[in-house]
Order: structure tokens, then C-alpha cells, then sequence
């Protein structure tokens, strides 16, 4: 695997040779520190643990300070990417290079919340009646069970929390990778509000 912590930006537009126009995501990826090395023998998995993002000094507990070496500065967020495909080595700093003969790639973030939600929004119901009077606009009906065994079965699409959940699309393709903005131009959407953090990995499939 190879991959980085990224930030999205936001999206726009490019037009290719042609003048086809393509909407895309604008990724930034600052340099990425790696951390500290899992090894088979010791952890029973191989991984690199990288950093992103700088931190107050203030911020910095004592437990959390111990896990970076010394002459490495403590990051804001640490990931573990397993099976990591290049040599690297704790202090080593990953940047945008990483990513300059890789096509296509998958995006994992955290989508946006959306808060409390009912089942029309939550899991597109259909509703019913819009006429004045019938007294059944937007819930979900009935829930209950007439036979055995008389409960609600679990996992039953009901209203509650949506939205802030992890998210990773697959394949999509990687249009343009600016060295000099230190940006990844990636077609379509990706998960996640402006300035969130997401991971940008070297497709796997």
C-alpha cells in the first residue's frame, strides 16, 4: 500500500485538450512524517505510523509525546498504513512526490453530519399521502410485528443519527498532480466537508 494524509480543499472544474470539462476535487498534501515502523516480529504486522499536521506544545501530553522519537516533533494526527510499499524510516518526511506515476487512487474520509434525520431523508422512504388530512406525511408506519417472535428485529430502518460516517470511494481518477501547489486534482466528489482530513491511497483494485 501506498498512501498519504491529505487535506480536502474543495472542488472545481478543469478543462481537458479537448474542452471537456471534468469537476473535481482539490487535495493538498503537506509533508507527512513518518512516526515510528510496526514490524512482524515485534507487532506480528508490518506498518508505518505517519503524521500530519502541526500541534501546540501545550496540547502535548506526556503519553502521547512518548510515542515520537527523539528529533521528531509530535503531529496532530497519526495513521497506520499497513503493508507500506516504499523503504522509509522514522524521521523520514513523505510529500506529493509519492503520488506522481499513480493514476487512480482511493479517498477514505469521514462524511458530513447531518444530525438527527427521518427515514424519508435517512433511507430515501417514499412517504405518504401530501393530500390535507390523511395524518401521514413523513413517518415511518408501522414497526411492530404480528407473529412470532413479537419484537423488532435489529438493524430495522428506523429515524436517528446521519451522516459522520467512514466513507472510502474506490478507483477514481487522479487528473492532475501540481508539485509546485502541492495538490492533487482528483475527478468527481470525495467524502468529507472542506478542510476535513482524508486518506488518498494507491487504488487497490
Amino acid at each position: 500500500m501506498i498512501g498519504l494524509i491529505a487535506e480536502k480543499v474543495g472542488m472545481t472544474q478543469v478543462f481537458d485538450e479537448s474542452g471537456v470539462l471534468t469537476p473535481v476535487t482539490v487535495i493538498k498534501v503537506d509533508e507527512n512524517t513518518v512516526v515510528g515502523e510496526r514490524t512482524a516480529e515485534k507487532n506480528g504486522y508490518s506498518a508505518v505510523v505517519l503524521g500530519y499536521g502541526d500541534i501546540k506544545k501545550k496540547h502535548v501530553t506526556k503519553p502521547y509525546a512518548g510515542q515520537f522519537a527523539e528529533g521528531i516533533e509530535p503531529r496532530k494526527k497519526l495513521v497506520e498504513f499497513r503493508d507500506f510499499e516504499l523503504e522509509c524510516k522514522p524521521g523520514d518526511k513523505l510529500g506529493i512526490e509519492v503520488f506522481a506515476d499513480i493514476d487512480t487512487v482511493d479517498v477514505i474520509g469521514t462524511s458530513k453530519g447531518k444530525g438527527y434525520a427521518g427515514v424519508m431523508k435517512r433511507h430515501n422512504f417514499g412517504g405518504g399521502r401530501a393530500t390535507h388530512g390523511s395524518k401521514f406525511h413523513r413517518q415511518n408506519g408501522g414497526v411492530g410485528m404480528s407473529s412470532t417472535p413479537g419484537k423488532l428485529m435489529k438493524g430495522l430502518k428506523m429515524a436517528g443519527r446521519m451522516g459522520s460516517d467512514r466513507v472510502t470511494v474506490q478507483n477514481i481518477k487522479v487528473v492532475k498532480v501540481d508539485a509546485e501547489k502541492k495538490v492533487i486534482l482528483i475527478a468527481g466528489a470525495v467524502p468529507g466537508a472542506a478542510k476535513s482530513l482524508v486518506l488518498v491511497r494507491k487504488a487497490i483494485k
